[in-house]
């Protein structure tokens, strides 16, 4: 069975291109070496169409069985990089080749390294897929959710900035690359990065082992720097669809509780996704002074959000540049705003770009971290009421339309849907309690409801709860006050 597995691994590594079929041997006895096997007896069977799992776990299994590897799962993942690493091509093979299919078409080249990550096993498409995704209806179009299962893990190891004595210091480091990996830190032997230059700076590209989406990719500074808010931030993004025409790009704010747990290394995410902000419409159009050929609006969208475009990108960036200074540096204390208070700066943006045929977009959406006594984690961010759906930060992903929700709301909404067609008292049960208020704003709503509908109810629901967050986060509300405040600070654009 074992001899069986390992043909079967090397007929995979042949199959999916990743290979040269001439190695056959050397490939056999590094995996030999690696289960701790003495010899290698082939079957005389040929297979095909190769379940890479299966064949993996029985791999697995014989190392466990025999107490080599303990059955952590970190082990495993581990012990599953080093085999497939050993079919891997060199980094600089594959920025070679990258290279070469890059002069055919950018698309060309993204397709080909996404398919040799997946097919490498470093995106964990089999583990994706048991995630929960679903779209809702709201009236600002369409929103998507994401419920991660697979990634959290290994989200739980990146979310940390080392000392310089340990190695990588961080996930986003270059040094990741063919990385054995450690006890609560992942293997990166199966990653492979390209170089790419943003701003006359060495960056590197590579995707995400754990997407929300198809070919979500992150492009790091190759030196390891934090996330910094300023005029390069439009450069470097910009530069990234000029590499990259066929993706969007999008930064996390760099000020605690808005911006994301990574923001010790500076970075961007993109992807070949089109996220629910991008397809919001413009409610209104301005005409900025000294900026009048860029075509500037506000995007209507749960939080404010400045969209420009413009042909030429070097039109955008000195706008960009203006709004970001503006916003830094800007108070209106009848809406709560204020730039810094003790010396800490409250003010940033989050920014999402992306090429819509000739045009270079970008939205920059205006974000606060100020705190209160009564909101310790911020006036503009996920309040308590609200909790019972996320009780993380707003990233990237939320303010765009892509709620990643958290994996205990899976396990919830099942519970909540039991008890709803049961007729259980929700607040009764551990797992529902903390949802009464929120059920009894809408169960009034539907007069039937049955194990057909009452996922896509409940759904629908989150939906609505997510825009009503955002909205409640936004630092210019949408009521009178709010909007006429919004307004003040679009005319000192012109000032």
């Amino acid at each position: 069975m074992i001899n069986t597995a390992i043909k079967k691994l090397v007929t995979y590594a042949f199959e999916k291109g990743i290979a040269n079929r001439r190695n056959k041997n050397f490939f056999i006895n590094r995996i030999l070496e690696i289960l701790e096997l003495p010899q290698y007896i082939e079957p005389p069977e040929e297979f095909s169409n190769i379940d890479l799992s299966e064949t993996l776990k029985v791999l697995i299994d014989s190392v466990t069985e025999r107490g080599i590897i303990g059955r952590r799962q970190s082990d495993i993942d581990c012990l599953k990089a080093k085999l497939i690493a050993v079919f891997m091509p060199l980094p600089s093979e594959v920025v070679d080749n990258f290279k070469k299919l890059y002069k055919i078409a950018p698309r060309k080249a993204t397709q080909w390294l996404y398919k040799l990550s997946q097919d490498s096993n470093y995106v964990k498409k089999e583990r994706i897929t048991k995630n929960l995704s679903w779209m809702a209806s709201t009236k600002y179009g369409k929103m998507e959710f994401y419920i991660d299962i697979a990634g959290e893990n290994y989200k739980d190891a990146s979310r940390r900035d080392s000392d310089y004595d340990d190695y990588p210091r961080c996930i986003f480091c270059g040094t990741n690359e063919g990385y054995a990996g450690r006890d609560n830190y992942p293997s990166e032997q199966n990653l492979r990065m390209i170089p790419i230059t943003l701003n006359k700076e060495d960056w590197i590209f590579r995707y995400s082992p754990y997407g929300y989406f198809n070919e979500q990719c992150v492009a790091a500074n190759a030196k390891h720097t934090p996330m910094l808010m300023d005029k390069d931030i439009f450069t470097k993004m910009f530069e990234f669809l000029n590499i990259f025409p066929h993706y969007f790009v999008g930064a996390n704010s760099d000020l605690p509780e808005i911006g994301d747990d990574m923001s010790f290394h500076e970075h961007l995410i993109g992807g070949y996704y089109e996220l629910p902000i991008s397809r919001a419409n413009v409610e209104k159009y301005y005409t900025i002074k000294r900026y009048e050929e860029v075509q500037t609006g506000i995007v209507n969208w749960p939080l404010p959000t400045i969209r420009l475009r413009h042909q030429n990108y070097t039109k955008i960036i000195p706008l960009a540049e203006l709004i970001l200074n503006k916003w830094k540096t800007y108070t209106d204390e009848t809406v709560n705003i204020y730039d810094r208070t003790n010396a800490e700066q409250h003010n940033s943006i989050t920014p999402i770009a992306r090429k819509v045929g000739d045009l270079y977009e970008i939205d920059i959406v205006l974000r606060s971290n100020f705190a209160t006594p009564e909101y310790p984690k911020g006036l503009f961010n996920v309040h308590k009421q609200f909790m019972n759906i996320k009780d993380t930060n707003l990233e990237l992903f939320d303010v765009s339309g892509y709620g990643i929700l958290p994996i205990r709301l899976m396990d919830e909404l099942r519970a909540i849907a039991k008890c709803l067609l049961s007729g259980d008292d929700i607040k009764d049960n551990k797992l529902t309690f903390k949802h009464s208020a929120w059920i009894e704003k809408f169960i009034m709503d539907y007069d039937d409801i049955s194990d057909d509908n009452i996922m896509e109810i409940l759904q629908d629901e989150v939906g609505k709860e997510f825009v009503e967050m955002l909205e409640n986060s936004a630092v210019f509300k949408h009521d009178e006050n709010g909007q006429a405040a919004f307004e003040r600070f679009i005319n000192t654009l012109s000032a």
